[in-house]
């Protein structure tokens, strides 16, 4: 059983704006007679989200309600409502009433119409501090450049995809940042932006603070590696290992050349071990031996692991 959208909404302490977020949602989806799931994940919420969620679901079956036993983080979420969607269409959304349900009919057009894999919403105008906006721009400045994905905002949590993305891919940690970068290193490229309505926050406040920019920073480092390298570790390790042993085994050649010639000559020298250039020269050279030994730790792990599931078959010619 498939239906034309899913929507997934991670929930932590919004039990304010959740009866009110439904009712916009199946009011744009009914108006547009589009046959849609709504799949809430509540993230171990303190507040009465949960039983706001279920007094909704008791009246209407579209909705699927989730509940984790702790906080496990907004990526958690999004991957368990991943999971759990059944539609050809899954799109994302807060749900503090920021994101805008009008936005839906149109992201579902240009997946559908203009097959785009991904799409992300572009806050343009934000309703936020310049405390939040100026590290916001820099944060997605510095993405941008990385990922090589021009996309204005990747922290965005209105998105659509089509589902074989969603189904393929696997958020972890604070990775929700980078979906649109690991889809893309899984092979769907196609990737589009929509400008899309921010509203100020009706409710509550916001539950991210300038710590999420630290870790979004780390976490870009963490995922361009793994989606990079996962494959071929040795490429990573051996190349930066080669350099390292390499520059050592030079440098350590030219200290004990260069003390031979002096001798040779009876010029003024120093013993090998007072020069602290040698230190260096050696510290390189075991550092180089050992990451050659992580890379091929990580390739035999790697070898030991592989499953021939894990490459992405898009279409094939006979069925199975």
């Amino acid at each position: 059983m498939t239906k034309d959208l899913s929507i997934v909404i991670p929930v932590y302490n919004e039990e304010e704006s959740i009866p009110e977020l439904l009712e916009w949602i199946f009011r744009v989806i009914d108006e547009n007679n589009i046959d849609t799931e709504v799949v809430l994940v509540d993230d171990g919420s303190t507040d009465n989200s949960w039983s706001a969620i279920k007094e909704k679901a008791k009246t209407d079956q579209r909705i699927v309600g989730i509940k984790f036993n702790r906080n496990y983080g907004k990526s958690a979420a999004l991957q368990m409502g991943f999971d759990q969607s059944i539609g050809e269409v899954i799109i994302t959304m807060d749900a503090d009433m920021q994101d805008s349900p009008d936005e839906v009919p149109e992201l579902i057009r240009m997946v559908r119409e203009e097959k785009f894999d991904v799409v992300s919403g572009w806050k343009k105008k934000r309703h936020d501090p310049i405390s939040k906006t100026l590290p916001s721009r820099f944060f997605n400045l510095v993405t941008r450049k990385v990922s090589g994905i021009p996309l204005h905002d990747f922290n965005c949590g209105l998105k659509a995809y089509r589902k074989e993305v969603v189904k393929n891919i696997h958020v972890y940690g604070e990775m929700h940042r980078y979906i649109p970068l690991i889809a893309k290193w899984s092979g769907y490229r196609s990737i589009g932006e929509k400008v899309v309505e921010h509203r100020a926050r009706k409710y509550g406040t916001t539950k991210y603070g300038m710590k999420r920019y630290l870790t979004g920073f780390l976490d870009l480092l963490s995922v361009t590696f793994v989606t990079r390298f996962k494959k071929n570790p040795m490429h990573f390790f051996g190349s930066v290992g080669l350099l390292s042993f390499v520059g050592g085994f030079v440098i350590t050649v030219w200290v004990i050349a260069e003390k031979l010639y002096r001798q040779f000559n009876n010029l003024p020298r120093r013993d090998v071990v007072d020069q602290p250039l040698f230190f260096l020269a050696l510290v390189a050279l075991i550092i180089g031996v050992q990451l050659f030994l992580a890379g091929f730790l990580a390739e035999m792990m790697i070898q030991s692991r592989s499953k021939k599931d894990e490459y992405l078959i898009s279409e094939r010619t006979k069925e199975d």
